[in-house]
């Protein structure tokens, strides 16, 4: 597996489990469990950008 699409998963992972820290958290008024969530998408994000940066560089 390219280093690219590796990133790429990790960040999707990360934006499930914070989309669903996320909503857990909304859903029981937990704010420290919403932060949290929020913290892991922004990572997701991240990583997704990481791995669309490794993934052009490996075309070249």
């Amino acid at each position: 597996m390219s280093k690219g699409i590796s990133e790429k998963v990790k960040g999707a992972v990360n934006k499930v489990k914070g989309e669903s820290k996320d909503q857990i958290g909304n859903a029981t008024d937990n704010t420290k469990l919403q932060g949290e969530g929020k913290k892991d998408k922004a990572k997701g994000a991240a990583q997704d950008e990481v791995g669309e940066a490794k993934k052009k560089e490996e075309k070249k």
